[in-house]
Order: structure tokens, then C-alpha cells, then sequence
């Protein structure tokens, strides 16, 4: 059975960093994708990145080009999403979920998902 666990969200002011961290099992981890998404109160649930367990191909969707690093740890079944710079623009509840082959951004290309933790920007 497939299994995500998100951990690292947490209150932080504008300009500081977070790490989040999506903690995967019950599947064989190389042949995935691994994307973390957010969304924030009234808005839709949108694709920020991804990465391939297979090879480490990565994708960053513009709104958080250059402010974020995600990052694979294959020994320990891991994917991590260092968020730098932050603003209150980032405030959402993250979610990774994982999904079979190639990278996407489509929310429907997704079977599992994690439960979310939320990240907070404010002064």
C-alpha cells in the first residue's frame, strides 16, 4: 500500500526558509515521480515541482523558480523541497503525491497522495 508522509511545514517570516520533507512507501520508489503541489485558502491545488526517482529529473513551475531546491534521497525513500526566500505568497497547505513514470503537473495524473502540512509566511 502506497504511503506519503509530508513533515517540515511550520510559521515563518518573509525572506526565511523551510524544509519539507515527503517520506514514501509501499512502492518500488525508482520507477516514480515524486511532485509536491500547494494550495492556498480560495485557490486551486497547483504542480510546483517535481522530481524523477529514476534519473533526478526536476521541473519548477515559475511562481517558485529559484527560491526552491526538491531533492531525492533514494536510501531513505525520501524527496525534499528546500524553500528559500520565502513570501506570504507561498502561505498554503503542501501536499506531495507520487505517481508512476514521468513528471506532470496534472493533479489528475496523481493516484496517491500525502495528508498536507501547512507552511505559513507572515512578519
Amino acid at each position: 500500500q502506497v504511503h506519503l508522509v509530508e513533515s517540515g511545514g511550520g510559521s515563518v517570516q518573509p525572506g526565511g526558509s523551510l524544509r519539507l520533507s515527503c517520506a514514501a512507501s509501499g512502492f518500488t520508489l525508482i520507477y516514480h515521480t515524486i511532485a509536491w503541489f500547494r494550495q492556498a485558502p480560495g485557490k486551486e491545488r497547483e504542480g510546483i515541482s517535481w522530481i524523477t526517482l529514476n534519473d533526478g529529473h526536476t521541473y519548477y513551475a515559475d511562481s517558485v523558480k529559484g527560491r526552491f531546491t526538491i531533492s531525492r534521497d533514494n536510501a531513505r525513500n525520501t524527496v525534499n523541497l528546500q524553500m528559500d526566500s520565502l513570501t506570504p505568497e507561498d502561505t498554503a497547505v503542501y501536499y506531495c503525491a507520487t505517481r508512476r513514470g514521468r513528471g506532470s503537473t496534472w493533479i489528475e495524473d496523481y493516484v496517491h497522495w500525502g495528508q498536507g502540512t501547512q507552511v505559513t509566511v507572515s512578519a
